[in-house]
């Protein structure tokens, strides 16, 4: 509209109503595949992501801080409504599981923001609110009243749609999306980040589906209580974990290794690869040296060991599981793991592998036989170490005499929840 002199003095907005059996949600509840449009969403957000400002005020929004500023708000209002007393104690884990996970994970806060990966974005994407046309994908609905409530980590903007694709039980699609993002974006977040992310944005929506409740929607109850369940498996999945395998030469820690870091997406550092990585030689490469001399004497080992710690500090302290494969025959050495976890503030879990000697004796011949192993342990060696060895009692026994008796229950029992 203009006025008399021709100057505009009204703008008209011209809407087009999208139809309602396209939104996201609808072809979720209807069982057709996503795929595709769920690309397009992780491609468009990279991009809104790519344009955001530098800007001070957004950076301090990824802060570890101002994200458990954040997780304390919401848990305080939870705690004033019906839900959140209904709920006392499950409330009361979310809070501890989330204020350690950051107590240990400043230095993953920091990177992240000076790598630039704080970001205006949505803020609010929700299945509901996504549009899947023929055309390409509508993103709608950004949230506009608070900006601090987009200011933050471009995972925490994510993590509210992959928070409601888990929710309506479409993990694949989750899976997709956050692959697709990583690689649009060029941003490989730990996964222990991104679960953390994605329980939060289930407490928000707790929080507010719990506010219906609390205004008579009697159904919301059950909606609020599924989302804190969703908070506490995310939590679960998104914990930080050192898991020390011990054992004297051959009892299989290598392979037990193998599988947690596996299940958990965890980095594996073996003691017998860093030894040599640091005398500058190849894994298999042989030593000639005997019992308690040379690349194995005690200083070589005492240099081995801090190593270890130290890599697996720098790693916990960002986000990264880890998964730390050495004889831990000394009580010292895994007590100063044990102060790298505590420091780090990651959940320590100790095994210890086991068999008879009979069979380590031959697992030893067969390995040198081959001669593909970093291992240059001996029959004297063994016998040495089984002499030496310090009690254990910290530690889940495995004994591997049969063969390794490790499945996906077993890890599950003694590891916990593995990241999606």
């Amino acid at each position: 509209m203009h006025d008399p002199g021709g100057e505009v003095c009204e703008h008209f907005v011209v809407m087009t109503r999208l139809p309602d059996d396209r939104r996201m949600a609808a072809l979720i509840e209807r069982g057709e595949d996503i795929g595709a449009s769920v690309e397009d969403v992780a491609r468009q957000v990279s991009a809104l992501h790519a344009a955001s400002p530098l800007d001070p005020d957004i950076d301090r929004c990824a802060t570890a801080e101002f994200v458990a500023q954040l997780w304390q708000l919401s848990l305080d209002h939870l705690d004033r409504l019906r839900i959140g007393r209904e709920a006392g104690a499950a409330l009361a884990r979310i809070r501890s599981a989330s204020e350690r996970y950051l107590q240990g994970r400043t230095a993953l806060f920091d990177e992240r923001v000076a790598a630039g990966r704080a970001v205006d974005g949505h803020g609010d994407m929700l299945c509901d609110d996504i549009f899947c046309m023929d055309d390409g994908t509508r993103i709608i609905d950004c949230l506009e009243f608070d900006d601090e409530l987009r200011y933050g980590d471009a995972v925490l903007d994510l993590a509210f749609l992959a928070m409601d694709l888990e929710r309506l039980g479409v993990l694949d699609a989750a899976r997709t999306l956050l692959d697709a993002y990583a690689v649009h974006a060029h941003d490989h977040p730990p996964v222990s980040l991104v679960h953390h992310y994605i329980a939060y944005r289930a407490l928000v929506r707790a929080k507010v589906t719990a506010l219906r409740h609390e205004q008579g929607d009697a159904d919301s109850r059950a909606a609020a209580l599924g989302f804190l369940a969703q908070v506490e498996r995310n939590l679960d999945r998104g914990r930080v974990r050192l898991v020390l395998v011990g054992g004297v030469a051959a009892t299989g820690k290598s392979t037990l290794s193998r599988a947690v870091g596996r299940h958990l997406g965890a980095t594996v550092l073996r003691s017998d690869v860093i030894r040599k990585e640091l005398a500058g030689m190849a894994p298999t490469e042989r030593t000639g040296d005997g019992v308690g001399s040379g690349l194995y004497s005690a200083e070589s080992t005492e240099v081995t060991y801090r190593e270890l710690c130290r890599r697996a500090a720098e790693l916990l302290a960002r986000g990264e599981s880890v998964v730390l494969d050495a004889t831990w025959l000394a009580e010292e050495h895994r007590g100063a793991a044990r102060e790298v976890a505590a420091s780090t503030t990651a959940d320590l879990i100790e095994v210890e592998c086991t068999a008879d000697r009979e069979v380590l004796v031959q697992r030893i011949e067969s390995r040198t036989a081959r001669g593909d192993d970093a291992s240059d342990a001996t029959h004297a060696v063994l016998d040495e170490q089984l002499r030496r060895r310090n009690d254990w009692p910290d530690a889940v026994v495995v004994d591997t005499t049969e063969g390794s008796p490790i499945g996906t229950d077993w890890l599950e029992r003694e590891l916990g929840h593995a990241p999606w």
